[in-house]
């Protein structure tokens, strides 16, 4: 018996170095998805601990422990590898088998939302994905002892970025997760890197293309807006949860930036694009990340520049372009074995500790958030790391923000292109703010797909409520991909899909069965275009899909 206890007690110690208590439980008057109850959080029960944080001497952990770990597919044998590092040094005893899967930055997210339970025990992901994880209760909360650690190691930005309400939700992996310009030497002159309308020249001149992905990402989009001083601060309750947003694009900053981005998108140069192999397709500028240095290397070569992006003049004044400076991250999944949470954890230490980054860099060019790293010249003076940190100056850190603000704001680029005159540019704002202020007074449940852009702050697609039943008829117009899900309006986290449909599942694409594991997002895929009632009981969760 005094064994036993002895054991209880060192578990209950080194949950206090990483306590998984997840974030956002589910809410109850919400039903749960299948395989879930609403007392549990994707089918892990919430877990709490408020012992001190002290370290445990090793063999209470000892053990073999199977997960699963997704992380970009550039990376996976490195970090089979690292794995492999850790079970050989650490002292605990811990074995960890894992199964490694390529689930990228972008993708993590929408998948693990589904279904929490069956998402990866770590996984790796885009910062702007944060707060739709919390909400859906995919992320453990760090132990006091944990949080202190990775304060103390970390770039103060990227500590921000995994923080909510004063508590710590994920890992920092990379400080790098921003934008800057790679340039052909041969085309784009140095003393012209600081001007981009200089730029524009060398490549209209050479008849190159100047690729910015202004047309098609509000990501890049906002370069322009940072540029003249505006903003788009949201803010989120203490269950990620949006409640209000300071957004200054609609005002005479943001005029000003519009005729700045005017330049670029009336110029014969334009490309709306960010993949480095635009260099391959009569590129001379590349705006992208760290992410593109080696496909841009490989065709460049000695040609290959990186510098911080330029300015662009409007009435006799500068402004330099602006960016998004955010970061990778690394989450692990709450657990409902408390052992295994606290060996997890452990793992998730070692992947994004000082070592494993900078193995990264060397491997992949990913800039470290660990403050030592750095510091080293080799990722000091690395052309891409050099580069996105000298457009750190410039840029605007990556808070939280709203889901349907990148589906909103990626729409500007197009409507600044066909205007002609400032009215045109001022139109192409008040529909922007117009559509941000809906945000906050839209309720309700959205059925949002493929026949409303993925926009789901549309009211068009707005369900209507009675008795606990949502209704929406719509026309599904043909298209390469019919499919879309129940969303609540202006989120994503709430989720009801394809396995929810009980009646009419043989309207659907068959193929698109999420058990035939191609369908992750859970979406409804229509087989064949036409006009459908969709009915949701918010009792059961129930679909029922009718074509009219």
């Amino acid at each position: 018996m005094k064994k036993t206890l002895a054991l209880v007690l060192a578990i209950l110690m080194v949950l206090a170095l990483v306590a998984c208590t997840p974030a956002g439980a589910t809410n109850p008057s919400t039903p749960a998805q299948s395989g879930t109850t609403t007392e549990q959080s994707g089918g892990t029960t919430e877990q709490k601990n408020d012992q001190p944080a002290q370290q445990t001497s090793g063999g209470e952990l000892a053990g073999t422990y199977d997960i699963t770990v997704w992380c970009a597919d550039n990376i996976v044998d490195l970090t089979k590898k690292q794995i492999e590092d850790f079970n050989a040094s650490n002292t605990d005893g811990i074995v960890i088998n894992a199964t490694v899967e390529p689930v990228g930055e972008g993708d993590a997210a929408t998948q693990i939302v589904v279904d929490v339970e069956a998402g990866g025990d770590i996984f790796c992901f885009a910062q702007d994905q944060f707060a739709r994880l919390v909400q859906a209760g995919a992320l453990s909360k760090l132990g006091v002892a944990a949080a202190e650690m990775v304060k103390a190691n970390n770039d103060p930005d990227s500590v921000a970025a995994v923080s909510l309400d004063g508590d710590l939700y994920a890992y920092p992996l990379t400080a790098d997760n921003g934008y800057f310009m790679y340039y052909d030497k041969s085309v784009v002159k140095e003393e012209h890197l600081g001007s981009l309308e200089d730029i524009l020249a060398d490549c209209e001149a050479a008849n190159k293309y100047f690729a910015f992905e202004t047309n098609t990402s509000a990501w890049y989009l906002a370069s322009w807006f940072f540029a003249t001083g505006c903003k788009s601060d949201w803010t989120t309750d203490s269950d990620g949860n949006f409640t209000a947003v300071n957004d200054t694009f609609n005002s005479p900053e943001g005029i000003i930036a519009c005729k700045g981005m005017k330049k670029l998108l009336d110029s014969k140069a334009n490309l709306s694009a960010s993949d480095g192999a635009a260099f391959a397709s009569n590129a001379a500028v590349v705006v992208t990340g760290t992410w593109a240095y080696s496909t841009v290397a490989e065709i460049l070569g000695d040609n290959l520049g990186a510098a911080p992006l330029p300015s662009f003049t409007v009435d006799g004044k500068t402004y330099h372009l602006g960016s998004f400076n955010g970061f990778k991250l690394l989450g692990v999944k709450p657990q409902a074995d408390p052992v295994k949470a606290a060996a997890v954890n452990k793992l998730a230490q070692y992947l994004t500790g000082e070592k494993a980054q900078l193995e990264r860099f060397e491997a992949v060019a990913w800039g470290p958030s660990n403050l030592a790293d750095l510091q080293l010249d080799a990722v000091k003076n690395h052309p891409a790391i050099s580069a996105v940190m000298a457009q750190k100056e410039f840029a605007t850190p990556q808070g939280q923000i709203h889901g349907s603000w990148w589906n909103i704001a990626k729409v500007i680029g197009d409507d600044v292109a066909a205007a002609t005159d400032d009215a045109g540019l001022q139109k192409a704002l008040d529909n922007y703010k117009e559509k941000i202020d809906a945000l906050f007074g839209l309720t309700g449940y959205i059925f949002v797909g493929a026949w409303c852009n993925w926009d789901n702050a549309d009211a068009s697609m707005l369900m209507k409520e009675a008795d606990g039943v949502l209704t929406l008829t719509l026309d599904v117009p043909e298209s390469d991909y019919m499919g879309g899900r129940i969303v609540v309006a202006g989120e994503w986290g709430t989720d009801y899909g394809y396995n929810q449909v009980t009646t009419g599942k043989e309207l659907l694409n068959p193929d698109m069965d999420p058990s035939l594991g191609n369908n992750g997002d859970n979406n409804i895929v229509f087989a064949a275009a036409g006009n459908y009632t969709v009915t949701c009981n918010l009792t059961t969760g129930e679909i029922t899909i009718v074509k009219n």
